[in-house]
């Protein structure tokens, strides 16, 4: 994950319930809107950090409770998120090697349970998945504002 500066940072901690999911959309929309991203890439960022918060509601704790953290990077045109649970891990690199390929396949070639994953790297510009033992798993993704992305080309 390329680094650049964060101009500030907004953080929730929430129950790990997906009741709580919409929270988490609503403050990504208001965040994205503020900073200027289209509704089409807002609506993308929203699909993917619903995934991700998805994936710890449902797996990380058998839905035995905990929490997930979820931090919003400011940054110069484009918004990082990371979202953190210190639940059950599992095997990230083995579930997300296929990650990068997942863009020349069609959606009838991925695995069940992998759907997800594929959203999230399809939808943002970059993902980071690292799930550590007994330590949880952490999901970083990265999204730039069109425009801007353009004129990096």
């Amino acid at each position: 994950m390329t680094d650049s500066k964060i101009q500030q940072q907004v953080r929730l901690t929430l129950p790990a319930q997906a009741d709580y999911v919409d929270l988490v959309r609503l403050t990504l929309y208001g965040i994205a809107s503020k900073i200027g991203f289209s509704y089409e890439e807002i609506e993308d960022m929203k699909v993917a950090v619903s995934e991700a918060c998805n994936n710890a509601v449902l797996y990380a704790y058998n839905r035995d409770g905990g929490m997930v953290d979820i931090a919003f990077d400011i940054g110069n045109n484009e918004l990082g998120l990371t979202i953190r649970d210190e639940g059950n891990s599992f095997h990230a690199e083995h579930e997300t090697q296929e990650l990068l390929g997942w863009h020349d396949k069609s959606i009838d070639e991925v695995q069940a349970g992998g759907l997800g994953f594929y959203l999230m790297q399809a939808l943002m510009d970059e993902v980071e998945v690292v799930s550590i033992e007994g330590r949880g798993t952490e999901v970083r993704m990265k999204k730039r504002i069109q425009q801007f992305s353009e004129e990096l080309r």
